[in-house]
């Protein structure tokens, strides 16, 4: 197994993501270099929607790599995360070949030469974990929301992630030809186990500066002039300063920008932000009628807000 760092340094990194759309901050870029330098994995946890996924997604095109993905959810188990075998196909090779399950009797010798034959490659489904310790190519493998996995889905983790191989029991053991980048990310629903945090290094993202997001906003939002950008950023700020239920996210911060772009708010002198604009469009970035009659109140938009 060969192990190729991506990156020259930080700067590289960063310089990288954002030519890939990814404003990464000095945390994120230093992390970045490090993770990919030593490789090892990088957890990343935060809350949702400040950019654990779409950074993995950034790694990938910066280096020419390709993504593989494991979403995780609640009750994904060995034979979504790792591999399993194509039972049908297997079910045809085994009556072309006229051979029975009985052990005992004629058939005997037919069924144990077919059942040697059937488990090799060609019957093996890889799914992510596998089919990215396999490939040859430059990988970047996400495994994203490990929180919602139930928490054995770790220890099918470990052996990927400390010596970057799989075992397949009918198989042996497979290698990884070369080190892949892996980026897991949680949002801290469960607590993970120390034996998969002592194997990774840990970023956590939360919400960027306000310098940071507006440069984001600019970048995602072309033809938004940077006074509006600063107002959208500021009240965006204020809203996560409340007692909500959930915060606006970053990409929820672009989706407002692009809506009252559509909805002509530049027009208005110096960006103003109108009042009424504002309550009518709140639903954009926060999504629970609770939030919004709390931010209406709070920001008390009969006023101007910028």
């Amino acid at each position: 197994m060969t192990h190729s760092p991506r990156f020259a340094s930080v700067e590289d990194v960063r310089d990288r993501l954002a030519e890939h759309g990814y404003l990464a901050s000095d945390a994120i870029a230093t992390t970045v270099f490090l993770a990919d330098q030593l490789g090892k994995p990088l957890l990343i946890e935060g809350p949702a929607g400040v950019g654990k996924t779409a950074l993995s997604g950034a790694v990938a095109a910066a280096t020419d790599s390709g993504l593989v993905r494991l979403q995780c959810y609640e009750g994904v188990d060995e034979a979504r995360a790792l591999y399993e075998w194509n039972h049908a196909k297997q079910l045809l090779r085994i009556t072309a070949a006229g051979a029975h399950t009985d052990p005992t009797g004629e058939d005997g010798a037919d069924w144990a030469s077919v059942k040697e034959d059937i488990f090799t490659d060609e019957f093996l489904l890889s799914r992510p974990l596998l089919t990215a310790i396999r490939t040859e190519e430059p990988t970047v493998l996400l495994v994203d929301e490990l929180d919602k996995a139930d928490v054995e889905i770790e220890g099918l983790l470990l052996e990927v992630l400390s010596d970057h191989q799989v075992t397949v029991p009918e198989l042996g053991t497979i290698r990884a030809r070369q080190t892949p980048f892996v980026v897991l990310t949680s949002n801290a629903t469960r607590e993970l186990s120390e034996a998969l945090r002592r194997r990774c290094l840990y970023l956590h993202i939360d919400y960027p500066e306000a310098e940071l997001e507006r440069r984001i906003v600019r970048l995602s939002v072309p033809g938004l002039e940077e006074s509006l950008a600063d107002s959208i950023v500021r009240l965006v700020g204020a809203l996560r300063e409340m007692r909500l239920r959930k915060s606006p996210s970053v990409a929820e911060t672009i989706d407002w920008a692009r809506t009252l772009l559509s909805l002509g708010a530049d027009e208005g002198p110096q960006g103003e932000l109108d009042p009424q604009l504002v309550r009518e469009t709140l639903g954009v970035v926060l999504k629970h009628r609770e939030d919004i009659a709390v931010a209406a109140e709070r920001l008390d938009l009969g006023r101007a807000l910028v």
